[in-house]
This record gives C-alpha cells, structure tokens and sequence, in this order.
C-alpha cells in the first residue's frame, strides 16, 4: 500500500476524481461528515492523506507519502526535492504582481527601488525582482495581501490571480505576470527508484488520462 498527500481546498475535488478514473476511490474525503485526516481507498491499493495545499511537497519529501497532488506555486515557493511528474491541467491560475489602479505603475519595472511588496510567496518575489534587477523590501502576510496597498503599507503584491475579481473588487490592477500555475502531481524521489510498479501504473494511467483530456 502506498500513501497520496492530497491538498484540502480548490484542489481536492479534481484530485479524487482523477484518481477515481485510475482505480483509487478516495471520495470518502469529500463526504461532509468525514473528519478523518488519513482516508483508505475504497479497494485499499493505497490511503489518502489530508494535508494543507503547502504540507503536500513536505509530506512526500519526506517519504510520509509517495505521491502527492500541489500546485505549482506551492513548488516554486518552497523548492523541496520532489520529483514533478504530471501537469495536471486543473487548478489553473498565475502569479502577478498587482498595484492600486490609481497608482499610474504600468509595469514592475516602474515601481520606485526599495518600495515594499507584500506576499504570502516571498521566495517568488525575490527571485523575480531579482531578475529585474529592482531591489524591494518583501513584507511577508499570510493572509489577505491586497490590504498591503489599500492600507499603504506596500505599493505593490505578489499573489496568485485566477479570476481576477478581488483584485477588482479592491481597486486592484495587474501590472506583471510571473508564471502560471497548475496542479502538478509529485513523487518521492527514493519511492519512485524503489518502486515494484504500483507506483508506475498509477503514474502513467494519470499521463495518458491528462493527455487525452
């Protein structure tokens, strides 16, 4: 048996669903009244693990599980040595950096040197204005970052956009973009050497699943 870190939130739905195409069942977890953090497979092949969208490459780094589902900025941001094996196709979005609308910055290049920039992904941050050669002070906020330039304590954010709308709703632009993101399946890199071929099957069932979606 093997274990899959699976991230609570946006991603989850798709997750069980596309793990129920190749034969796991792991909609126990979506059951309303499910409180268990640690969920079999309804053919008990494998067990699921519920784990916040930033613990999952933690998890599989670390050998707790052998697979996992996270999205892409998550990888970008803490760069743990997990193998990225599939782009999933789901959980799409981008990382950019926003301004007030009435700020008149058209681009990240524009912003004054040393402003101040809030993310929750820092590490992103500073390698992007990095590449721009424009030295920031990153101010990191775990929560609501679009407060940094409606309360004027930074002049920009860093934060992932999907739709866009609360950047709108809060008198926000998009001025750059840094990469876009999607959910990506991962492995652990021993588990995968080590593999008797359960892990491959699972691996190459959900290629061929992604291809022809």
């Amino acid at each position: 048996m093997f274990t899959v870190a699976l991230a609570k939130g946006a991603l989850l739905k798709d997750s069980v669903s596309m793990f129920l195409r190749v034969g796991l069942d792991f909609s126990e977890v979506l059951a309303p009244s499910n409180r268990q953090l640690m969920v079999p497979s309804a053919c008990g092949k494998a067990k699921a693990l519920l784990v916040r969208n930033g613990d999952v490459p933690v998890y599989v780094s670390y050998g707790q599980a052998q697979l996992g589902v996270v999205g892409y900025d998550v990888l970008k941001e803490h760069q743990l040595p997990v193998a990225n094996l599939v782009d999933l196709g789901f959980g799409t979005c981008h990382m950019s950096v926003a301004v007030k609308a009435t700020s008149g910055y058209e681009s990240a290049s524009s912003l004054p040197a040393n402003c101040r920039v809030a993310s929750k992904f820092t590490n992103c941050a500073r390698a992007f204005f990095e590449e721009i050669d424009l030295p920031v002070e990153l101010v990191h906020l775990n929560g609501s970052v679009e407060l940094g330039p409606i309360t004027g304590m930074a002049e920009a954010i860093v934060d992932l956009v999907a739709t866009g709308r609360t950047l709108r709703d809060n008198g926000l632009v998009e001025i750059d973009e840094l990469f876009h993101s999607s959910a990506r399946l991962v492995g652990h890199p021993l588990s995968l050497r080590l593999d008797n071929g359960d892990l491959q099957k699972i691996i190459e069932a959900i290629q061929t699943q992604t291809l022809t979606n």
